[in-house]
């Protein structure tokens, strides 16, 4: 193996051990370079791509916070993954919209009230009863709202997914919420649809939470579809 890619099964193989956990603080670079047979320059540069991956995180100083430390943001590895599908043109919108509806169809059909965080579900949807709370506001609230509903399925896979799609999207969808017309209009029945699905969530009744989120999907999609066309710009 590559000098890097000897480091990287290393972590993998303490994380996956229980040798090292969330929290943990990787040896030095020394103590790596001489415990694997390899240059500290190999060390170091590993250490840079798994901090970009978001599996440590390095802070010069003193203190417990200091130092290389294994962290958990799975999302950033495929956040970054996705911005690269994106800027290559290998991704467009009908891909999106085809992503949103199977996870969030999934997530819905295997709800569990007893694990949603109403809470904070309902903390958003107030803040998104603004009507004059910015387009790039509301839409980041919402698509915040969107990865705490997914967390009552219990699948972790599915809100990193979800979390990741989210951020590696953010100007995609702002550019298509921007082509349309009357948003205040389309706001405004989104908060009604987002309302409708809490309730069904809350109240355990997956069939209904199920419809109203693929509606709430495709509803979105054709709007903001017919929107861009309208305007010149991509469209499905």
């Amino acid at each position: 193996m590559k000098a890097h890619e000897v480091v990287m099964a290393w972590v993998t193989d303490e994380l996956a051990s229980g040798r090292l956990h969330v929290g943990d603080h990787l040896p030095s670079e020394r103590t790596l370079a001489e415990t694997l047979g390899i240059s500290r320059s190999s060390v170091r540069e590993t250490m840079r791509v798994l901090e970009a991956l978001g599996t440590i995180h390095t802070s010069t100083g003193s203190g417990p916070r200091s130092g290389t430390i294994i962290t958990a943001a799975p999302e950033q590895a495929l956040t970054l993954a996705l911005n690269l599908q994106l800027a290559t043109r290998q991704v467009d919108h009908h891909h999106i919209f085809e992503m949103r509806l199977l996870l969030e169809t999934w997530a819905a059909e295997h709800s569990d009230p007893a694990l949603g965080d109403w809470e904070s579900a309902e903390r958003l949807l107030d803040l998104m009863d603004d009507d004059a709370l910015p387009v790039e506001d509301f839409l980041a609230l919402d698509a915040e709202f969107h990865v705490v509903l997914s967390r009552a399925a219990d699948n972790p896979l599915i809100s990193t997914l979800m979390d990741a799609l989210r951020l590696s999207i953010a100007d995609h969808t702002l550019a298509l919420a921007r082509a349309i017309p009357e948003w205040a209009t389309t706001s405004q029945r989104l908060r009604g649809e987002h309302q409708e699905i809490v309730t069904a969530l809350r109240e355990g009744d997956r069939a209904a939470a199920t419809e109203r989120i693929q509606a709430h999907i495709r509803g979105y999609y054709f709007e903001t579809s017919a929107a861009a066309e309208g305007a010149g710009g991509p469209g499905a």
